[in-house]
C-alpha cells in the first residue's frame, strides 16, 4: 500500500519584503524627525513643518505596512519585533522633543514612555507563550496619540505667523492638548488592561502545566 504524501509545510515569508522595508524606514526617520523638531530650540516654523511631514509619513506607513503584511501573508518574526519598536521610537521621540521645546509636560512624557516601553518589552518577552490581541481601546489610544503629537509638532503658536492666523493656531494648540489628555488616559487604562490580561493568561498557563 502506498503511503500518503506528506502535507506541504507553509512557506515562511522572507524578511526581505515591503512591510519590513517600511518598518525599517520608520526607524531610520526617527533621528531626522527629532532633529527637524529641535532646530533653533523648536522655534523654526519651517523645520517644525518638516518634522510634522516626517511624523505624518511615519504614521501612514505604520498603517500601510501592517495591512500589507496581513493581506499578503508577509508577517515575519522581524516584523513582529521591529514594528512595535518603530512605533514607540517615533512617538517617544515626539514626546521627548515636544517636552524639550515646552509644548508637553515632562511628567506626561515620562509616564507615557514608561507605560509604552514596559508594555512593548513585556509583549516581546512573552510573545511565544502568551498572545495578547490588540483591543479597540489600544487602537483609539494610538489614534488620539498620533493626532495630538502630530498637531503639537506644527508651529501653531509661532509669533512670526500673520496675526489673523494666531487665534486659530491657539485654538488648535489647545484642541490638540485635549487630544493628548485623552490619549494619556487611554494609554494608562489600556496599559492596565494589558498587564491584567498577561497576568491572567500566565496564571492560567501555570495552572495547566501544574495539572499536566
Amino acid at each position: 500500500m502506498s503511503q500518503p504524501a506528506p502535507e506541504a509545510q507553509p512557506t515562511k515569508p522572507s524578511n526581505w519584503n515591503l512591510p519590513n522595508a517600511l518598518t525599517t524606514l520608520r526607524i531610520v526617520m526617527v533621528p531626522f524627525f527629532g532633529a527637524a523638531l529641535l532646530v533653533d530650540g523648536g522655534e523654526s516654523a519651517t523645520w517644525r513643518t518638516v518634522a510634522y511631514v516626517l511624523f505624518a509619513v511615519a504614521m501612514v506607513t505604520d498603517k500601510i505596512d501592517g495591512d500589507l503584511a496581513r493581506a499578503r501573508n508577509l508577517v515575519t518574526d522581524f516584523g513582529k519585533i521591529a514594528d512595535p519598536i518603530a512605533d514607540k521610537a517615533i512617538t517617544g521621540m515626539a514626546f521627548i522633543g515636544l517636552a524639550i521645546v515646552g509644548d508637553v509636560w515632562w511628567w506626561v512624557t515620562i509616564v507615557v514612555l514608561l507605560r509604552e516601553w514596559s508594555v512593548t518589552l513585556l509583549r516581546l518577552s512573552v510573545l511565544k507563550r502568551v498572545v495578547i490581541a490588540a483591543k479597540d481601546l489600544g487602537k483609539w489610544k494610538t489614534t488620539f496619540q498620533a493626532l495630538a503629537l502630530g498637531g503639537l509638532t506644527l508651529p501653531l503658536r509661532d509669533p512670526d505667523i500673520p496675526g489673523w492666523m494666531q487665534t486659530p493656531g491657539e485654538v488648535l494648540f489647545y484642541a490638540f492638548q485635549v487630544c493628548l489628555a485623552v490619549a494619556v488616559a487611554l494609554t494608562l487604562y489600556s496599559g492596565y488592561e494589558f498587564f491584567r490580561d498577561v497576568w491572567k493568561q500566565r496564571h492560567s498557563l501555570g495552572t495547566s502545566e501544574a495539572k499536566a
